[in-house]
Order: C-alpha cells, then sequence, then structure tokens
C-alpha cells in the first residue's frame, strides 16, 4: 500500500508568440504561419504552426515539410516483422492487390501483418495553481521529469487509463476535468499522446515504482530543462499559453521529430497542424 504523501512540496522516492521574443523559461518560439481559415466554425482555430527551440537549434536544423513526409513513411517499418505472428511462418515485405503501402505478409497463410498506432494516456494534474510531475526511475530518460502517462490498456477508455497511469506512477487519485490535447508522433512508433485535465481527489500523492520523486510545481517553476519527452515540453507549454490567456482550451497537434534524433531531444521537433478548441 502506498504510503501518503501531503502535498505541500515534493515526495521522494506554450507560449504562442506571433513574431515575438521567445518566453524565457522555457526558451522556445513558436511562429504562426497560417491565421484561422475562414470556413472553419467560429469556436475552433486551425494553424498550421513550427515550434522550435532558440538556444541550440538553428532553421537548419527544423526539418521542412519534405522530411515530415519521411518521418510519416518510415513510421511503419515493417520490414522489422520477419515472421507471421499466427503461423510462424516467413514474411514477405510488397504491396497487397488493393492497398498502396508495403506491408509484412506470410508466405504459408498469406495473413498481412498491420501495425497499428499506440495510445499513451495521462493527466495534467491542477492543483493550488501547481502542477504535478513525476521525475522518472525507469529508462528512457531516467531522471527526467513527466507528467503520469503511459500505455492504454485492452478493455479501458482513455481517461480510465490516464486515472490508473495517474494512480501507478504519482499514488494519486484523480478526477479527470476535460481532455486538454491530444499529440500525434509519427515517428517514434505512430504514437498518439492523449492528456487529460485532471484534479486531485484526495491532498495525497506518492512516487510509484516508475517514479522517484513526485512534486508540485508553481508555473515559473517547471523545470523545462529536465523534462522527459517533447510530448511534454509541448503539453505543458500549451497549459502555460492558456493560462496566460485566462481560458483552458483543448489542443490537438502533431509532433514532427527530426529524423535521427531519440526521445532524450526534447526540442528537436516541429509542431504542425495545431487546432485549439
Amino acid at each position: 500500500m502506498l504510503k501518503a504523501i501531503q502535498i505541500l512540496g515534493c515526495s521522494s522516492g506554450f507560449i504562442s508568440q506571433r513574431l515575438k521574443k521567445p518566453h524565457s523559461g522555457n526558451g522556445f518560439s513558436l511562429i504562426s504561419s497560417k491565421t484561422s481559415y475562414n470556413s472553419t466554425p467560429k469556436s475552433l482555430s486551425f494553424r498550421v504552426i513550427r515550434m522550435f527551440s532558440t538556444p541550440s537549434q538553428s532553421n537548419s536544423d527544423a526539418p521542412s515539410s519534405s522530411s515530415s513526409s519521411v518521418a510519416v513513411h518510415l513510421a511503419g517499418n515493417v520490414r522489422k516483422i520477419k515472421f507471421c505472428q499466427w503461423c510462424g511462418g516467413p514474411a514477405k515485405h510488397e504491396i497487397p492487390d488493393g492497398e498502396e503501402k508495403i506491408r509484412a505478409i506470410c508466405t504459408l497463410c498469406g495473413k498481412i501483418a498491420y501495425q497499428n498506432p499506440k495510445m499513451v494516456v495521462g493527466c495534467l494534474i491542477e492543483h493550488d495553481r501547481k502542477i504535478l510531475l513525476c521525475k522518472r526511475n525507469i529508462e528512457p530518460s531516467l531522471g527526467l521529469w513527466t507528467l503520469p502517462a503511459g500505455y492504454l490498456e485492452i478493455g479501458e477508455s482513455a481517461a480510465e487509463g490516464a486515472i490508473r497511469e495517474t494512480w501507478e506512477e504519482a499514488g494519486a487519485e484523480v478526477e479527470v476535468i476535460s481532455p486538454f490535447a491530444q499529440l500525434d508522433i509519427p515517428l517514434i512508433g505512430q504514437q498518439t499522446y492523449v492528456i487529460f485535465l485532471a484534479k486531485l481527489k484526495k491532498p495525497q500523492f506518492s512516487p510509484g515504482p516508475e517514479s522517484s520523486e513526485c512534486c508540485l510545481f508553481e508555473v515559473d517553476d517547471i523545470p523545462f530543462d529536465s523534462l522527459a519527452f517533447s510530448s511534454i515540453f509541448v503539453t505543458l507549454n500549451l497549459y502555460i499559453e492558456d493560462v496566460k490567456s485566462g481560458k483552458v482550451k483543448f489542443h490537438y497537434g502533431t509532433i514532427n521529430k527530426r529524423l535521427g534524433t531519440g526521445p532524450s531531444d526534447i526540442r528537436a521537433f516541429t509542431l504542425d497542424y495545431h487546432l485549439q478548441v
């Protein structure tokens, strides 16, 4: 049974700026390259944007539109599938009749192995104008800070999975308030992050096996230089933007990681097709 820790302090164990200077706290800028479409409903705002790190990246580091399409093409690497998951027969790699993409096809039973996206779900927990973060106790990104999140399991809804992951990683019972962000990352195993805005049911939390610490951070004290993943970097910056504007929105976007970068390169990306409601 997890030991309850009072939420005062820590438990051991984006600013959208249109042609403005980057926010001093996180070192990135967000530039809008398209205005809202007239055909979009009034409640929606659709922008194609590029987010990039200003201290260490030049414009040449940011992927072009062509590299983004390459990232999508390479996301499903079917050539890693050598054998059939049903009968164990050897797989061949070609485009099936009536399709347009290369698939892994069993040479014995003829079944096609389709690769599907993985969904990561988690919670952005507000309490007393602070945000709960967990320091990772496992790889990847060991020792870096993240929101409590993990893979959705069969038989549960996205919200149920986010609540479960929050309990497992932060020992916190939460109530989901609303969806906050959906972020697609095609280059990294075609992952989709779904983050819910949530609040604590009880003033207690404690790190689970995958966390070494859990801590409530003031917005200005969020450790942007020690975050675990690009998805968390984007989510927290979008949240800060909403807080400063006085209205929390729902955000959708595609994080296009720069080719050849790993999970620890949290600023090596562009954020495209930003939709906010």
